[in-house]
Order: structure tokens, then sequence, then C-alpha cells
């Protein structure tokens, strides 16, 4: 697989989904409408609490990309936005608290917004892609990830990621699974000569 990457997007082609995944960075007016609609989906609401007024997200969206220790993301398959990342240093995260991490350790956290991209197999190819464009960032070692302890089947895919479980942690929103991606097994997992 190819992995052009940008300051702005990353770009791949998945064979084992045949479908380019593309991810750019949140564009307030382009993407809030999409955003706000996905935070009040069924299957989103128990894990991000946040289907809250129109207003109010405006707000928490702003205050986010405000925030230089993280990047948000729209993830597309085929040119059609369907998931939305953050990606953040654990240093100055509060995650940072939790374990003993390195200053190039990132995180990430992920959700698929319309119902219709459910159940597809596209979770893994997504944060496969997600996880190697962490990676392309020489120094970043680890990538770590917190899914709520109830969210088994997003851990599920963290594990045939190449995310191992390190234990349960109580995080201020939630009870977590702490789970570490160490660049050398994922690189090896999925044969990956350019990490």
């Amino acid at each position: 697989m190819v992995y052009p990457v940008t300051a702005e997007t990353f770009t791949c082609h998945d064979p084992s989904i045949d479908k380019t995944i593309t991810f750019r960075k949140v564009d307030l007016e382009q993407d809030f409408g999409r955003l706000h609609q996905w935070m009040h989906e069924p299957h989103v609401i128990p894990f991000w609490n946040l289907n809250i007024s129109r207003e109010k997200y405006r707000e928490h969206l702003q205050s986010f990309l405000a925030d230089p220790h993280q990047t948000l993301h729209i993830g597309s398959l085929d040119g059609t936005p369907m998931s939305y990342w953050e990606t953040y240093w654990i240093r100055g995260d509060i995650l940072g608290n939790f374990y003993d991490f390195h200053p190039e350790d990132q995180g990430i956290h992920l959700l698929i917004g319309p119902p219709s991209f459910l159940g597809k197999g596209y979770a893994l190819p997504l944060l496969r892609a997600m996880t190697c464009c962490l990676f392309q960032h020489k120094s970043t070692q680890k990538v770590v990830a917190e899914p709520d302890v109830r969210n088994e089947k997003m851990i599920h895919i963290f594990e045939k990621c190449g995310f191992e479980f390190q234990k349960e942690t109580d995080l201020p929103d939630k009870r977590a699974a702490l789970m570490f991606c160490n660049r050398d097994s994922f690189k090896r997992r999925w044969e990956y000569d350019d990490l």
C-alpha cells in the first residue's frame, strides 16, 4: 500500500476492501452539520456523550479545533465522509497521568458516523490506515487507545489491528481499556516496509 502524506491529507488504497481511504483535517463550517448529526446517532451516543444542542456542540468543536495538542480528522471511503477521528499527543493530555508515556506517544479516538457504514468490515482498514498515518511521525514508537470498556466491538477491532490491552483505568468520563500499539509489532503484523 502507498501512503502519500501531506500536512492536510493522508490517502491510501486498501485492497482488503478495494476502497480509497482519505483523512483530512476537520473544517468547522464544512463539517459541523455532519458531525453534530453523527453525535446524535444511537450507536455513537453511549460512547461519546455529545448528543447536545447545535450551539453547545459548535462551542465544543471550536474549542477542540483550537487545542494544539490534538488534530481532528474526517475519514472518507472513496470520497464519501463517514468517520471522525481525534489524534492527540499524550504529552499534554490527561491520559499522560495514567501510564509512563514517551513524549512522542500519540493517541487516537474514532467513530463511524452513518449507520449505513456499520457492519461492513470498514473499521479495521480505517484504523490500520490511521495508525500507519500516526507512525509517519518517525519518533512515534507507540500509538495509544483507551476505548470504553463496554465497547467490546471496538476493543476487538483495536486488538485485530495490533493494539494490546494493558489495563483498565478510570478516566474522568469513562472506565477505559488502555491499549498500546508498538511500531515494530505493527510493522511486522501488516508487513509495512516503509515504517
